[in-house]
């Protein structure tokens, strides 16, 4: 009888550890590109803030960049040409950015960014509030 007692006695004492170890931290929330920064400092400043759109300009100085962030759907225009390294969850590209482009994105999961380059990258983020149906 000790014989077989002494398994079911291991197995219980290792099931109770198991429900007893602790769960493993959840990531901290996503914040939005404004709320982001980079290691701490803000890289985005408001410019407009109303009922119907934010328009944010971000700086990234060479070697500085975007900490994870989401982004709403939004229109970008690139001021000053730059080169970035950007990271979604579908791997990590360098673009070369120029002044003048524009980008439309109905919204962006996650992403991280980089100045890899030489000149600091400049960009207005416009993101409408209201859209056509609902007026």
């Amino acid at each position: 009888m000790r014989i077989l007692l002494r398994p079911l006695i291991a197995a219980l004492s290792l099931l109770a550890s198991t429900a007893a170890a602790p769960a493993p931290p959840a990531a901290p929330p996503l914040l939005d590109p404004v709320q982001a920064g980079w290691h701490g400092h803000k890289v985005c400043e408001v410019l407009v803030d109303n009922a119907q759109v934010r328009t944010a300009r971000c700086t990234f100085p060479p070697g500085e960049g975007h900490d994870r962030h989401f982004h709403a759907p939004h229109w970008g225009y690139i001021l000053t040409t730059s080169t970035m390294r950007i990271t979604t969850a579908k791997g990590t590209v360098v673009r070369d950015l120029k002044a003048g482009d524009t980008w439309w994105s109905d919204e962006v999961a996650w992403h991280e960014m980089l100045n890899v380059g030489t000149t600091a990258g400049v960009y207005l983020i416009v993101e409408p509030k209201v859209s056509r149906a609902e007026t």
